[in-house]
This record gives structure tokens, C-alpha cells and sequence, in this order.
């Protein structure tokens, strides 16, 4: 716990008390006890809660380590439990399933009734999954608890998305940036933990990585008083962005899906590199697994490069410009990559991760401004979109996989980013800003 004394909570002074809108906020982080009066006050300009939404970040690197472990042991499970292709992508679809269907329910019923603690009762599900993942002994058993994980992480992001864009003080890009950037960093340390932990030391391994589970749910514990102290920042739901206004019904539910076409071709290439990027890699340029961890890791370091980078932007130009630039920006280098040798391979890789990943972050505010009131559905369907997309996408090139090559599924997915020429249409929420 004193790891994260820095966000522990003190009571106000008795001169502080006699503020109504303080009333709450002795659940404040007291490292930023003025920046948190700044977003209470009424009638002062916001500022970002800093402590929170870096606990936030913290918490969401966590998780997604976590998460990213399944992808980072397929070749330890193959070669165990003598999987094809076919049962990899089963396992993708299945903890992918779990962990985007419940996700805009969440989000759903969490606009309507705060849930203050649910997100350490989410890790806690994360926490029972990887325990069964480190002694399963059957593909069955595996399924179920890839499922478990996939459940925490449905339960996680909606709520965590909420607060912090309750504690950005306004700047949401920056803030769902930095709330990104932790699980983008996470999804990187996976393969990295696993080449040094997992690989060399089996499959029972995994079960150090509780120790990471139970140090999520003490930070996300602290992080659910400071939100039972301050509901009264959530917006009602009859609150509209003035921009959102002026838009019919048509044009948002039009644009939405335009987002989601985007956020298809996003996670479907993702999911090629995710899944069967270290298969790739061993099959064309014979490294060893190891190695191809150590290259996966790269890959998706660069994706958590990427993301801190959107949301700042996208405050800054716009976020349609920023979703353009990244989608269809990235074409050139995704289509080069299968046919240049190794070297080339690792840095294309860096480059596309860094592109591609800057998108993620300006679509979800985007979407939140088009549907107002509806934050948490929105980031968690989003969030669910993208890891379901994810886990059928993966089921099926694996199937693909199976009866062509991996080398054949880099090829046809390097055409996926050309699916950003849709962002044209997309109408624009908000001119360019100069701070």
C-alpha cells in the first residue's frame, strides 16, 4: 500500500468545511488538493485532478498487463496443450467476447447508478482468472478462465473511462490520452514479462502475476472514495455539448457508425500483430520465441507511444484530423511491412504502432461529444467494440492461418487502414484551438 501513499486521502481542514461544494473532499488526493477545489468550485476555470487520473493510468497499465499475458503465452499453450491456429483464435474470441459484450451494459447501467467500488470488484475477477489460468490443465478449463479475465476488464473500463473524464477538468483528449497510455503500456509489458517470466519457467508462472491483480484492486479502492466523493462533478444526462445540437439524429447515429467501421479496421490489424505477429516472425525469419517477445514487445511499446500522443493533439487541431491522419496515414507502412527482411519488420512495426494507436483516444471523445450524457456507454462500447472486434478478428485470420499462411493474413490485413478514406464524412465537432 505505501506504493501508492502518494494518492492516499487526508480530511479537509475545519476552514475548508464551511464550503458546500467541499463537503466530499476528504476523498481527494491531497498532492493535488488545489487543482481538486479548481474542478469543484463553481465559477473557476477546471483543472485536470492529476493524482486521480494518474492512479487511473497506473491501474489501467495493471490491467492490461495482465490481459496482454494470454496473447504473450500462445506459443508456451501451443506447444502444451498441441493447439492449432484455429483453438489460438478461440481463445482470443473468448476472453475478447467477455470482455467487450458486458462492456456498454456496464456503461449503460453505471450512467444511471454510479458504482463507486466496482472497479476493484472487477480486478478481483481478473485476480480468479489468472489463478485458474496457471494450473488449467485442459483447452476447456483455459476458455474459462481467458473468460474470467475478459470479465474484469469489461467491468474496468467503462466506469474507469468516466472518472477520467470527471477528473479532467475539461482537457478530455489529454485525459483519455493518459487513462489510455497506461493500458497501452501495459499491453506492452505482457509479452516482455512473459519472455522473461513465463517462457523459461512454464505456464505456472502466471500465478506471480496475482501479485499485480491485488495491487490494482488497493489503488482502484482508493480511487473509489475519491468517486464517491465527488459524483456531484457527473453531468446529468439532459446535458448537451452545444456542438451535438446542431446535428440530427441521422448524422449521429450515421457518424457513430463510420467510428466503428474505423475502429474495425483499427482492431483487426491490431489483432494480426497481437496474435500471430511472433508466429510470423518465427515461421519467416526463424527467431526463437523468446526473441519474438522481445519484438512483440516493441510493436506494441510503440502503440503506448502512440496513444499519449491523439488525445493532446486531437484538443489541439481536432479530433477528426487527428482519427484521418492515423487510420489512413499508417496505409503506406502497413502494406510495405510483410515484404522487408527482419530489420525492416521491427521498425515498420514501431512506426505503424505509433501511428496507428494515436487514433483510439480522439475516436472515444469524439463519440462521447456526438452522444452527450451517455459517457459511460459510450466508452464502453467502444472499449467492447474494440476488444471484440479484436477477438473475432482473431478467430477468424486464425482459421485463415490455418488453411493459407500467417504471411498470407500480414498481407491481406496491410489493406485494412485504406477504411480511413470514411473519415471524409464525418462531420466536424469543433474548430481547431490554439493554446
Amino acid at each position: 500500500m505505501s506504493s501508492f501513499s502518494k494518492f492516499s486521502l487526508k480530511s479537509v481542514p475545519d476552514s475548508e468545511k464551511s464550503r458546500p461544494e467541499l463537503s466530499n473532499s476528504d476523498t481527494a488526493c491531497p498532492i493535488l488538493e488545489q487543482d481538486t477545489r479548481a474542478v469543484v468550485n463553481k465559477g473557476t476555470p477546471q483543472k485536470a485532478v492529476l493524482g486521480i487520473l494518474v492512479a487511473l493510468s497506473i491501474a489501467h497499465l495493471l490491467n492490461d498487463t495482465m490481459q496482454s499475458l494470454i496473447p504473450a503465452i500462445y506459443p508456451v499453450l501451443k506447444h502444451s496443450f498441441q493447439l492449432s491456429f484455429t483453438q489460438i483464435g478461440l481463445i482470443t474470441l473468448t476472453n475478447q467476447l467477455t470482455a467487450s459484450l458486458l462492456q456498454p451494459l456496464v456503461g449503460w447501467y453505471t450512467d444511471r447508478r454510479p458504482l463507486p467500488y466496482s472497479l476493484s470488484i472487477g480486478m478481483g475477477f481478473t485476480l480468479a482468472g489468472l489463478g485458474l489460468l496457471s494450473v488449467a490443465s485442459s483447452f476447456a478449463i483455459i476458455l474459462v478462465s481467458v473468460a474470467l479475465v475478459g470479465v474484469g476488464s469489461s467491468v474496468f473500463h467503462p466506469e474507469a473511462s468516466r472518472i477520467a473524464r470527471m477528473a479532467s477538468g475539461g482537457r478530455h483528449g489529454f485525459a483519455q490520452s493518459l487513462f489510455q497510455v497506461g493500458g497501452n503500456a501495459g499491453t506492452s509489458f505482457g509479452p516482455l514479462l512473459a519472455a522473461l517470466i513465463i517462457v523459461p519457467g512454464g505456464q505456472h508462472e502466471i500465478k506471480w502475476f496475482s501479485l499485480i491483480a491485488l495491487l490494482g484492486i488497493m489503488i482502484l479502492y482508493r480511487v473509489g472514495n475519491w468517486y464517491q466523493g465527488n459524483t456531484h462533478l457527473l453531468k446529468p444526462k439532459g446535458h448537451a455539448h452545444h456542438h451535438a445540437l446542431n446535428l440530427s439524429p441521422r448524422t449521429v447515429r450515421f457518424s457513430l457508425g463510420i467510428l466503428i467501421t474505423l475502429v474495425f479496421s483499427k482492431y483487426i490489424y491490431l489483432a494480426s500483430m497481437t496474435s500471430y505477429y511472433t508466429f510470423y516472425l518465427i515461421d519467416k525469419f526463424h527467431v526463437s520465441v523468446q526473441a519474438s517477445q522481445f519484438y512483440l514487445f516493441l510493436f506494441l511499446f510503440a502503440v503506448a507511444a502512440g496513444t499519449i500522443i491523439g488525445g493532446p493533439i486531437g484538443d489541439r487541431v481536432g479530433r477528426k484530423n487527428v482519427i484521418w491522419a492515423s487510420i489512413l496515414g499508417v496505409t503506406p507502412f502497413t502494406l510495405l511491412l510483410p515484404h522487408v527482411p527482419l530489420i525492416g519488420v521491427a521498425i515498420l512495426s514501431i512506426i505503424i504502432g505509433v501511428i496507428l494507436a494515436s487514433a483510439f483516444s480522439a475516436i472515444v471523445v469524439y463519440a462521447q461529444e456526438l452522444v452527450p450524457g451517455n459517457v459511460g456507454m459510450i466508452a464502453g462500447l467502444f472499449f467492447g467494440l474494440a476488444f471484440g472486434l479484436a477477438g473475432i478478428g482473431s478467430a477468424l485470420l486464425g482459421k485463415l492461418a490455418d488453411h493459407t499462411s500467417v504471411n498470407f493474413v500480414f498481407q491481406l490485413c496491410a489493406f485494412l487502414p485504406l477504411l480511413g478514406l470514411l473519415t471524409a464524412l464525418l462531420p466536424n465537432l469543433e474548430k481547431p484551438k490554439a493554446h
